[in-house]
C-alpha cells in the first residue's frame, strides 16, 4: 500500500521542520518545501535516514512555482496529496508610521495568499479522490491577541481563520477536512530574533506569564498537526486549535 503524502510548506526550519519530522514518524512520505534551499534539503536528508522524504524549492508567493511543485508531486506518485500543512510565513517588525504598501503586500502574499495558492493547486486531485486534510498555521497574534509593530502579520494570521472556515465548508462534501492551529509563544528561530520578535531575553521573561510556566516547543505544534490529520480527528473541521500553554486564557 502506498504511503500517504504530507506536504509541508516552510518545512526547513522551526515549526515546519518539527511537523515534517512528526509526520514522517507517523508513516507519511514527507514533501519538505521551503524557499530556504540549504535548510530544506538538510531536513529532507536527515529524515531520509529513517523514512521517505524529499525537498522541493517552493516560493509560496509564486503561483507558477507552486503549481509546478504540486503537479510534480502528484505525477511522480500518481496520487493526490493526502495532507497539506500550510506553515510558510514571515513576521517582521513594521511600525505603522513607516509601513509601506509593498511591505504589507509581501506579508500577505506570503502568510495568507500563499496558503490559497497551495490549496488551489492541490484541491482538484483531493476532491477527485474525496479524501484529505488541510492544516493552516495561524497564530495567537491576530486570532487572540495583538502584537505591536506587527499589524500586517496580525491581519494575515487573523484572515487565516476566515480562510479555514470558508474552505472547510466548501470542501466538506468531498470529505476534505480543513483546520487551523494558532501557536502561542514557541521557541523558534523567528521568536529568538530580537529585532523582529522577542529574542532570548524576551522569551525567558515571558515564560512566567504562561500558566504552564514555560515557552512551547515546535514539536508540541507538530503533535497537534498530526492529530488533526489523523482519523482520530475525523469529525473535526473548520476549527482553530490554540496551542499556547494557557497563555491567552490567563489574559
Amino acid at each position: 500500500m502506498a504511503k500517504p503524502i504530507a506536504l509541508v510548506t516552510g518545512g526547513g526550519i522551526g515549526i515546519g521542520s518539527a511537523i515534517s519530522s512528526k509526520f514522517l514518524d507517523n508513516g507519511y512520505r514527507v514533501i519538505v518545501t521551503d524557499i530556504l534551499k540549504p535548510e530544506g534539503r538538510a531536513v529532507a536528508k536527515r529524515l531520509n535516514k529513517r523514512g521517505d522524504a524529499e525537498f522541493y524549492f517552493m516560493d509560496v508567493t509564486d503561483t507558477e512555482n507552486v503549481n509546478s511543485v504540486i503537479s510534480a508531486v502528484t505525477k511522480k506518485y500518481r496520487k493526490s496529496i493526502d495532507v497539506i500543512i500550510n506553515n510558510a510565513g514571515i513576521a517582521k517588525t513594521m511600525p505603522i508610521e513607516t509601513l509601506r504598501d509593498d511591505q504589507w503586500d509581501w506579508v500577505h502574499e506570503t502568510d495568507l495568499k500563499g496558503m490559497m495558492r497551495v490549496v488551489r493547486a492541490a484541491a482538484p486531485d483531493m476532491q477527485q479522490r474525496k479524501r484529505g486534510s488541510i492544516i493552516c498555521i495561524s497564530s495567537i497574534a491576530g486570532y487572540k491577541v495583538g502584537w505591536t509593530e506587527h499589524v500586517p502579520y496580525c491581519a494575515a494570521k487573523s484572515a487565516i481563520v476566515g480562510f479555514v472556515k470558508g474552505l472547510a465548508i466548501e470542501l466538506a462534501s468531498y470529505n476534505i477536512r480543513v483546520n487551523g492551529i494558532a501557536p502561542g509563544i514557541i521557541t523558534t528561530a523567528q521568536t529568538l530574533d530580537p529585532k523582529h520578535s522577542l529574542g532570548p531575553k524576551g522569551l525567558k521573561d515571558i515564560a512566567s506569564s504562561i500558566p504552564l510556566g514555560r515557552v512551547g516547543k515546535p514539536e508540541e505544534i507538530a503533535n497537534v498537526a498530526t492529530f488533526l490529520a489523523s482519523d482520530n480527528a475525523s469529525y473535526v473541521s473548520g476549527q482553530i486549535i490554540t496551542v499556547d500553554g494557557g497563555f491567552t486564557s490567563a489574559l
